[in-house]
């Protein structure tokens, strides 16, 4: 499958900036990341809280096939409609720390967007460590998978 999804990791810093163009309108996929609903269906985890706005929070959980349960949690410090998210992200009870993330949406035509999350980790150590992961793979996966569903919405 083709990788649509582009990571650029800088060797020696501490973050990562990650760029898709999507063929879908930019309300559209900026709903993908603001709206309980369709996150569930592309991230295939429930959405136990989502407080979508400035100083707001977030707490999702997913299952993995043993049915062990994994949470995530952060903080939006920053939404302007259809442009921009600033937030935090925890991976509870992993090694992992919080990072910073970065997505701002543009539109490319009326038909078309684009997203370019910057994510900033606590040390470069620990961003190698989620690039040894699967990490690319997976990202692009989510956002074919933010396509399919979409294309389900228009």
């Amino acid at each position: 499958m083709e990788r649509k999804t582009m990571v650029n990791a800088e060797t020696g810093k501490q973050e990562l900036v990650i760029t898709r163009e999507f063929d879908l309108p930019l309300e559209l996929l900026f709903k993908a990341y603001i709206e309980p609903e369709i996150i569930e269906q592309w991230m295939g985890t429930k959405v136990l809280k989502f407080d979508c706005k400035k100083h707001g929070s977030y707490q999702l959980e997913t299952t993995d096939p043993k049915g062990n349960k994994h949470g995530f949690n952060g903080v939006i410090h920053e939404l302007v409609p259809d442009k921009k998210i600033s937030r935090t992200f925890e991976m509870e009870n992993t090694p992992f720390g919080i990072q910073l993330e970065i997505y701002e949406f543009e539109p490319l035509t009326a038909e078309t967007s684009k997203l370019t999350m910057h994510v900033i980790y606590e040390s470069v150590e620990q961003r190698d460590q989620i690039l040894k992961m699967p990490f690319a793979q997976g990202i692009n996966m989510a956002h074919n998978r933010i396509e399919q569903v979409l294309r389900q919405v228009k």
